[in-house]
């Protein structure tokens, strides 16, 4: 077992940055190394897993969910709590095939391009009022004037979330996201003082009584937004149980948010460091869609998944047992320079891009078309605008698992 490799669990190292050296070692070393799992903000120690950070290997892990499960121990590096395991495991990210494919046609059925597409004009509009809005000011932070609010209400629109309970999902997001960064943390505490997991059905009673309260209503006077075609989908008869409900309600709020949240300050922070890009693209606005995918590669929403073995298998030589944590890390694979020659180019005509923000195999991302529909509008009207130069020093979220920034400084000139 390699025990002496960088650290690449600490949450406070993404916080200063993505470790680009660490994964370079690993991904030359040790593609398949084994971490520790240190005590970080009084959160307990757990029993450690492997890394795994080549493209090639990443895919594999998340193709072959016979071998690598969600199921058994879900999708976070941190176990849940043995009691909530059961309740976890009704999400669809937490399923491994059959029952996800039932659960994932439900949602395919009602998460329909020409749903999403229709929305396309109120996206655009809602990107330019936000734009609008501080460039009337000159400067901004861009998450919290901008990118914070831009994916939240898109996705409450198209949930049909009413507009006066709209900054709950975020409250919601940031408890369950942010959980490991100072400034987002609600540490609750039990009866013998150890920290909460933020994910415990207990932490979101509030969340799930939320969405039976919002499917009631959506019973009672039907609309045409996503609730409403949740609550009436079918697929073989059986329609979706409270409990399921509650948990695609969860994956919605918080996954259709914060990847979007993520993505987009990503983006920017991309062009705005590489002024060459950034220039080319508003002189050449029809490289918007491989740009965007070209910003996805650079700066994944999400750092790292967890999966569970199944079996004793081998991944890269190394042997895993079964039981065994296994966490990809897709912010690695998106550096490997087997796959991407000169990935720390950043090139907005990059082709092939191979990237696997949105995931792979079974769980690709439902959401990732409502994903690149926001991000296409967001841009296409930050290109519209003079152009935007860092304000200060940005600021990352300290998360081994969301790709976040906090807060990003920015001059917007108003010429």
């Amino acid at each position: 077992m390699v025990t002496a490799r960088p650290d690449v669990f600490d949450p406070r190292v993404f916080a200063r940055g993505i470790p680009h050296d660490a994964f370079r070692v690993l991904r030359d070393s040790a593609p398949v190394a084994w971490q520790d799992e240190h005590e970080v903000f009084d959160w307990p120690a757990g029993p450690g897993y492997w890394a795994v950070t080549r493209h090639r290997d990443v895919k594999e892990v998340l193709r072959t969910p016979e071998v690598f499960s969600s199921w058994l121990g879900a999708t976070q590096i941190r176990d849940p709590e043995p009691d909530d395991l059961g309740f976890i495991r009704r999400m669809m990210l937490n399923m491994d095939p059959p029952e996800h494919s039932r659960i994932r046609r439900i949602a395919a059925g009602v998460f329909t391009r020409r749903r999403l597409e229709r929305s396309y004009g109120q996206v655009t509009a809602r990107a330019a009022a936000l734009l609008d809005t501080v460039a009337a000011r000159g400067r901004c932070d861009l998450p919290v004037d901008v990118t914070d609010d831009f994916p939240l209400t898109n996705l409450a629109e198209l949930l049909g979330v009413p507009g006066g309970d709209r900054r709950l999902l975020l409250d919601w997001t940031n408890r369950v996201i942010g959980y490991q960064d100072p400034e987002h943390a609600q540490v609750v505490r039990d009866a013998q003082g150890r920290p909460v997991n933020p994910r415990s059905p207990a932490m979101l009673r509030d969340m799930f009584d939320y969405a039976q309260e919002l499917a009631r209503r959506k019973r009672a006077e039907p609309g045409d937004d996503l609730m409403t075609a949740l609550v009436r989908a079918e697929v073989d008869g059986r329609a979706l149980t409270d409990a399921e409900l509650e948990m695609f309600f969860f994956l919605l709020v918080v996954a259709g948010n914060d990847t979007v949240r993520s993505a987009l300050p990503g983006g920017v922070l991309a062009l705005l460091e590489h002024p060459d890009q950034y220039r080319r693209l508003r002189a050449e606005p029809a490289l918007l869609p491989s740009a965007v995918e070209e910003m996805l590669r650079w700066h994944p929403p999400v750092l790292s998944f967890r999966r569970t073995a199944a079996r004793d298998t081998e991944l890269a030589g190394q042997r895993i047992r079964r039981g065994d944590k296994v966490v990809v890390y897709h912010v690695s694979a998106h550096y490997d320079e087997r796959v991407f020659p000169d990935p720390h180019r950043f090139d907005i005509t990059r082709s092939p891009n191979d990237h696997l923000a949105f995931g792979q195999g079974p769980h690709l991302c439902l959401g990732a078309h409502f994903a690149r529909l926001q991000l296409r509008a967001f841009f296409g009207e930050f290109l519209r605008r003079p152009e935007a130069s860092l304000d200060g020093t940005p600021v990352r979220l300290t998360s081994n698992f969301i790709n976040g920034l906090t807060h990003l400084p920015v001059r917007m000139p108003t010429g």
